[in-house]
């Protein structure tokens, strides 16, 4: 569930020149991953998962290479309380990483596959970095600052 930050973490060439950084961390692992929740603030995992057909219920999409892990990972996130979305490949998980507009906007399953789409990934990382920019000047990394600060400002950000 974690993300590549890079005002928390080190910068990593590979993934700063447009490799998705679950690419990268498979290469690390050398073994294959699901990708789920990343797009999903903590706060909003504890605060907002709701029951099968609530209308309200978040949408986070799931990226792995293998079909059977994707279909694993999907049964899992329905199992948290969120509705999960068939997101792909490994390789095309950069639509659902920090900056896009499927990233801490709360997006519903009606909504998540726009989203998705509409991402750009120079743009994203601009705004992965205008947000940390904006989050530094009021927080110490690693503080919590809640889940309404971030999602209203992930959704200022990603507005058309």
């Amino acid at each position: 569930t974690s993300n590549y930050i890079p005002a928390r973490d080190e910068r990593i060439a590979s993934i700063e020149n447009g490799k998705t950084d679950s690419v990268w961390v498979t290469e690390q692992l050398g073994r294959p991953i699901a990708k789920a929740w990343n797009s999903i603030y903590s706060a909003t995992l504890e605060e907002m998962g709701r029951p099968t057909g609530h209308p309200e219920r978040i949408s986070a999409p799931v990226a792995a290479d293998r079909k059977r892990d994707r279909q694993v990972t999907m049964a899992l996130v329905e199992e948290t309380g969120f509705d999960a979305y068939d997101a792909g490949t490994i390789a095309d998980s950069w639509r659902q990483q920090c900056g896009s507009p499927a990233y801490c906007t709360e997006v519903t399953l009606i909504d998540l596959p726009k989203a998705l789409a509409s991402a750009d990934l120079a743009r994203s990382r601009r705004r992965q970095d205008l947000f940390f920019e904006i989050y530094e000047e009021r927080f110490e990394i690693g503080t919590n600052p809640g889940r309404e600060f971030v999602v209203q400002l992930s959704k200022i950000l990603n507005a058309s």
